[in-house]
């Protein structure tokens, strides 16, 4: 109702009050004085009547201009929000949205109020799946009867999108009826480009890390180990929970390592700068086996803080192994080299001075101890050039399957004089059946002369051969009590012109090592002061 027909009502009321009032004066009061106060109630009546609508009109109109103010601030409020926000009744229809909704949907022109989104998709082509698809969110949040909360994410003409993150209100009646929803819609899209750009930069780290080919770990700054990967637990043998909060310095290091270790974490720590080992550093795995890593240390940073120490250790055992290899064949590149120049030349004066000196001693009988000594010489010199053939020209071997113990026993048979005096037993065990062996009989027996020698030599006296065998290898193990050989030394033998014997040339291992070399074998060295000396030969089997 209008406020022109509520005056005009009132007016009308009032008049036909005041007259019917009137009417009744005049035909029912007949005292003057009582007919005269009676129109003076009337009037005062008819003044508090129009005081008290006064009043109240008044009082409304107070209450209306703070409803409206109220009203103004709230639409200010929502239109000054950047989140959409949206007002529907009980039957899905828009009552109001602020701004930012109606920009984000194309609709700034459209009279929406009392529309549902269906009937709005009309309005927005791009849009229009967009609004359906509402109905149909908005369909679930009432189902459910309870607040909903999702992403949605809405295209945009560009082509980029926008992710909101959602929030349905559904309201209802004391009876359970549908009253109305609110639908609160929060920008989140530079927060998911945020998150998505963190995840992926955790991906990226995360799959360096993991799937990096060389052992890698993380340390706080107090050097305690916080993470590894996979390709450590792999090489070293100790997952991530054994060694989880345990000191890296405290694993299995030589003190000289530790010490190592620590100097570079301290050096990481003080200059926030990486450093890289030039010497490597010797680890024993979980299993017992003895490897070599290239350790390398770089600070990890977040922003300008250091929070811990990257840690890379490359395992270079077989690298090392390979470069010792190589060392070696170019020292016996050399010698060959050195002995196919020198060998012949000398072979040949020598055999002369050899006839000579023969010739000699037959005449000069007063002489004839000094004639001994350089033939013994002479002989010592011949055998030196004939080892040096051996190193300078590698033959085509001819095998034969021999039985190797009774190459062994031969060799016994033979060294046994020599053996009587070094005061040396030798002892040969053999456990099973040793199969035939393809190889070259003579020069094995040469490698068992030259090892047997050796534990002579090195005061043993009692030296054992051992056979153990697969279906592929032979291993033929020869042990003294000798005298030993100092750990430092293990790792020369076989190096040409390296021995430890005065007289030694230092040629006799390593024509032995390029005879099972030759073979297609192995030669391990294990031996402690003062507590003997084993040599272990492995042969393949070959057809």
């Amino acid at each position: 109702m209008s406020k022109r027909s509520i005056l005009s009502i009132y007016i009308l009321s009032g008049i036909l009050t005041l007259v019917v009032f009137d009417y009744f004066l005049t035909t029912n009061i007949q005292n003057k004085e009582v007919f005269i106060q009676l129109q003076r109630v009337e009037g005062i009546f008819f003044l508090l009547s129009i005081g008290m609508v006064l009043y109240l009109y008044l009082a409304k109109r107070e209450e209306f201009k703070q409803l409206k103010e109220a009203e103004q601030r709230r639409r200010t409020l929502i239109n000054s929000m950047v989140d959409f926000v949206n007002f529907k009744d009980g039957d899905g229809r828009w009552l109001e949205s602020n701004t930012f909704g109606l920009q984000l949907f194309q609709l700034e022109h459209v009279d929406y109020k009392g529309k549902k989104d269906s009937e709005l998709a009309e309005y927005t082509e791009f849009y229009k799946e967009s609004l359906i698809y509402c109905e149909v969110s908005d369909e679930e949040t009432w189902m459910k009867g309870v607040i909903t909360r999702c992403e949605e994410i809405i295209p945009l003409p560009d082509g980029n999108h926008k992710t909101f993150d959602t929030i349905k209100v559904p309201l209802f009646f004391e009876d359970g009826s549908r009253k109305g929803l609110v639908v609160i819609g929060r920008d989140i899209s530079e927060r998911v480009v945020a998150e998505k750009q963190l995840f992926d930069s955790e991906q990226r780290y995360k799959s360096l890390f993991e799937h990096n080919p060389y052992p890698m770990l993380m340390l706080d700054l107090n050097g305690l180990i916080t993470t590894v990967n996979p390709r450590f637990e792999t090489v070293t043998g100790f997952h991530q929970e054994e060694v989880h909060g345990s000191s890296f310095v405290n694993l299995d290091f030589s003190p000289e390592d530790a010490e190592l270790i620590h100097t570079s974490c301290d050096y990481v720590v003080e200059n926030r700068k990486g450093i890289k080992k030039g010497k490597d550093i010797q680890f024993i795995t979980k299993y017992g086996k003895s490897i070599l890593l290239s350790c390398t240390f770089v600070p990890m940073m977040i922003g300008d803080d250091l929070v811990g120490i990257i840690t890379y250790a490359k395992e270079v055992t077989q690298i090392r192994e390979t470069e010792a290899r190589l060392r070696r064949s170019e020292k016996l590149s050399i010698v060959g080299e050195l002995a196919a120049s020198v060998a012949h030349e000398v072979r040949n004066p020598l055999t002369s001075l050899k006839g000579f000196v023969q010739l000699l001693k037959k005449n000069d009988h007063p002489h004839e101890q000094y004639y001994s000594i350089m033939l013994s010489e002479l002989d010592r010199i011949n055998l030196i050039v004939s080892e040096l053939l051996v190193l300078a020209k590698p033959q085509e071997l001819p095998f034969s399957k021999q039985q190797i113990v009774e190459l062994i026993n031969e060799v016994k048979t033979l060294l046994k004089p020599e053996a009587d005096s070094f005061s040396a037993q030798i002892s040969i065990s053999v456990k099973n059946d040793i199969p035939l062996l393809s190889c070259e009989g003579n020069q094995l027996k040469q490698v068992f002369i030259n090892m047997l020698k050796n534990s002579m030599e090195a005061a043993a006296d009692q030296i054992w051969i051992d056979f153990e065998h697969t279906d592929k290898n032979l291993s033929i193990i020869i042990k003294d009590n000798g005298s030993g050989i100092e750990k430092n030394r293990l790792k020369h033998l076989g190096e040409p012109f390296y021995s430890s014997k005065e007289r030694g040339t230092g040629l006799g291992l390593t024509v032995s090592c390029r005879i099972i070399e030759a073979h297609g074998g192995k030669v391990r060295f294990y031996s402690e002061l003062n507590r003997g000396t084993e040599v272990e030969i492995i042969l393949p089997y070959k057809a």
